[in-house]
């Protein structure tokens, strides 16, 4: 029988205060992903400074293709935190650690074994399928294949800071997430420009900056879990081989995460192909990817920072036999969630030709479509922060199927629909579309906390079984 390794976890999480607990969880991630989200944004500049707005394209087109790919890679570590999470609250740290150990396994042989050939060689046709022009593909291919050969330290980072958090401990991916992103602006720098005998690598000096930076975080990460000192680590004794019962529950738990967020994306690029076929289509993409892609990102990185909290603290919770503290710490990170989206939903209603105007946003058209965009997303930014920490919740104790059928109605089937038949019956307009994006995230709320109030996750049963022999 495995004795329960109390001390090693933070007990506060599952015997405290749960508005401490889940704000102790949420804040790291939401630095991190502020200052993740603004690296993205120098790379941005310094390409289109240097290279060309054929460049900033080509990154574009590069990351949207490889992010689909991280996403239902990442779904693994989903299924890998729900594991985590279940087994640190009920102090068992032999199981904890034979997950991390095994989802570390199936992060580096898809790495190596699928995405590294398979995505090299697939990369042109890829770029193909989204009618990427020859100037913009030729900035982009080499950006995509070097993402996919040298991805193996960037699915370390991404499992570890999975494993951590699900443990307990935030405050360490977000030192780590921040010293990957100033160590890759420094690369970036150099690879992207040129300094000394080190050429200008151009677009493709954003990618070797890249996976540069994670690479070096990946073997320190790897040195730090075979050592121990952290709150999970790579396990001793027995076998160091694949375990399937394992690699089956990340699977089960992970894919239909993984499915979830490629159906968004799909989803995504269709409501884009809406934007495009305005009127008024240029004036619409522009105002659409400054006021939702950039400023409306200001509510989604620290709701995706409380999704990360709640899911960690509630399967903590369940884990530990308290379903009902993993009840009402969901419903704490949800009330969080709507305060800090209707402070920012402010500057939206109040301020948007100013907001808009910081991104060089002058032209009369644009300004009237992305102010009317950013006063729709100050109402749909609470129904998107509070929809995403109730899914935290339900990922988190296991029921990862009904985000899945959720998202693909709300977030796909609705607006989509919503869009198609005013196409058909009536002129579009930009206004239509923005509706039809708050009516998908008003109902993505909705049915996000009725499933969630159901109650079926207390049910959930999560076991690896015994440690196998040697």
């Amino acid at each position: 029988m495995t004795v329960p390794a109390v001390g090693r976890y933070d007990r506060s999480i599952v015997e405290g205060p749960l508005a401490q607990a889940v704000w102790k969880i949420a804040w790291p991630t939401v630095l991190t992903n502020i200052i993740g989200g603004l690296q993205g944004i120098v790379d941005h500049i310094m390409v289109g400074h240097l290279v060309g707005f054929a460049a900033n394209a080509g990154i574009g087109v590069a990351f949207q293709i490889f992010i689909i790919v991280i996403i239902f890679i990442n779904s693994l570590f989903t299924g890998m935190s729900v594991l985590v999470a279940r087994f640190a609250g009920a102090g068992d740290e032999e199981k904890v650690n034979r997950t991390v150990y095994q989802a570390f396994l199936t992060a580096i042989g898809i790495a190596l074994f699928i995405m590294a050939p398979v995505g090299y060689f697939l990369s042109p046709t890829l770029l193909d399928l989204v009618n990427a022009t020859p100037a913009v593909k030729h900035e982009a291919l080499p950006f995509l294949r070097i993402m996919f050969l040298f991805s193996s330290g960037m699915l370390i980072f991404y499992m570890l800071s999975g494993a951590l958090r699900s443990a307990g401990d935030a405050r360490t991916p977000m030192v780590l997430g921040i010293a990957m992103t100033v160590l890759n602006i420094a690369l970036n720098v150099v690879f992207i420009r040129g300094l000394g005998p080190i050429p200008a690598y151009g677009t493709a000096g954003a990618a070797i900056g890249t996976v540069i930076a994670s690479g070096v975080l990946g073997v320190y990460s790897l040195v730090r879990l075979w050592g121990g000192g952290w709150v999970v680590s790579f396990p001793r004794g027995g076998s160091y081989g694949p375990d399937w019962t394992i690699i089956r529950s990340l699977f089960r738990f992970g894919l239909p995460t993984g499915i979830q967020g490629i159906a968004m994306n799909i989803g995504g690029l269709l409501m884009l192909a809406f934007i495009g076929s305005l009127m008024q289509s240029a004036a619409a993409q522009a105002a659409f990817a400054v006021s939702y892609s950039q400023l409306f990102s200001f509510i989604t990185w620290t709701s995706v920072g409380l999704m990360g909290a709640a899911a960690a603290v509630a399967g903590q919770n369940l884990g530990a036999g308290h379903p009902d503290r993993a009840d009402e710490a969901v419903h704490i990170a949800a009330r969080f969630g709507f305060l800090g989206a209707a402070f920012v939903g402010l500057f939206f209603l109040f301020l948007p030709r100013q907001l808009l105007a910081m991104f060089g946003m002058n032209e009369p058209v644009v300004v009237e479509i992305g102010t009317q965009l950013l006063r729709v997303l100050s109402l749909s930014g609470l129904f998107i922060a509070v929809a995403l920490t109730y899914t935290g919740g339900l990922q988190g104790t296991g029921d990862t199927k009904g985000p899945l059928y959720i998202s693909i109605l709300s977030q796909v089937i609705v607006p989509l629909g919503i869009c198609a038949v005013i196409q058909r019956v009536a002129t579009l307009d930009p206004l239509d579309i923005w509706i039809a994006i708050l009516v998908g995230h008003a109902t993505r709320c909705l049915l996000s906390v009725l499933r969630f109030n159901q109650g079926k996750w207390r049910h959930i049963a999560v076991d690896i079984g015994a440690k196998p022999a040697h």
